[in-house]
């Protein structure tokens, strides 16, 4: 059993964490699952399907139809108070970033500022359900501090090819446990993006430091160091990146176009 779950579980991690890194970039939800909040779902049981294996999952998600998007938000009328409040304060951080991505304001210092994310335990099984995997654990609550360079961003809109190398980052996450106290998962990243007229065409996340109780240390350690080898998440993040420029920015328009 341990040889089979430890690689499961290793991509469930990486799953999970493809997500959880956009925070300090997009630093916003996504379309929002229908079903109603329960932050306190008990955990699943992790199974072991003989399909997962390390070299299969890459291919899995192009076997979904091209329109479904995994959701990792809540619809505004199910938001509990303390999801609303994140929300709010994410609000600002995002106009900021777009008010240098789309706006080009050249005026005002580099961007900083605390993010805050938390995930319902329904919202990270559907996504890692989509891999054919289980999440085994409950809700995440996500912390980091967004440090972007104004003028770097700016550039990467108006120059015809630009490569940016990001400041690290570092997160640290909260994770319910059924039966278990709480554990905390910090890791760093210092994500590269080439952009090309405005658009991102190339990405990695650059995985750092790790630090979670051993048993999920093992598994995180397994996921970001094949991601760092061969860029499983390359897709992904130039999606995100992309689609955060160009939806995510005209959501707060009126607040970054001032």
């Amino acid at each position: 059993m341990t040889l089979v779950s430890r690689p499961t579980t290793a991509f469930a991690a990486l799953t999970v964490l493809s997500v959880l890194w956009a925070v300090p970039l997009a630093a916003e939800d996504v379309a929002a699952p229908p079903s109603a909040p329960a932050a306190t779902t008990p955990a699943v049981t992790p199974s072991a399907p003989a399909a997962a294996t390390p070299a299969s999952p890459a291919a899995t998600p192009a076997q979904d139809k091209p329109d479904e998007k995994v959701s990792l938000s809540t619809p505004d009328i199910n938001l509990t108070p303390e999801e609303k409040a994140e929300k709010e304060s994410r609000k600002a951080c995002k106009a900021d970033i777009c008010s240098a991505f789309r706006g080009r304001q050249a005026t005002g210092g580099d961007i900083s500022c605390n993010v805050v994310k938390s995930w319902r335990k329904e919202q990270l099984s559907k996504l890692v359900g989509k891999m054919k995997v289980s999440w085994p654990y409950g809700p995440v609550r996500c912390t980091s501090k967004v440090m972007l360079k104004r003028a770097e961003l700016i550039k990467a809109m108006t120059d015809d090819k630009l490569e940016l190398q990001l400041d690290k980052h570092s997160v640290a996450c909260v994770v319910e446990r059924e039966k278990e106290d709480p554990t905390t998962i910090t890791f760093d990243f210092s994500p590269k993006v080439t952009f090309e007229k405005g658009k991102a065409t190339k990405a990695k996340i650059n995985w750092g430091k790790v630090e979670a109780p051993t048993l999920v240390k093992g598994a995180l350690w397994t996921a970001t160091a094949a991601d760092n080898t061969i860029n499983l998440l390359s897709g992904t993040l130039i999606e995100d990146i992309n689609d955060f420029i160009d939806k995510k920015c005209d959501e707060v328009k009126d607040e970054w176009s001032k």
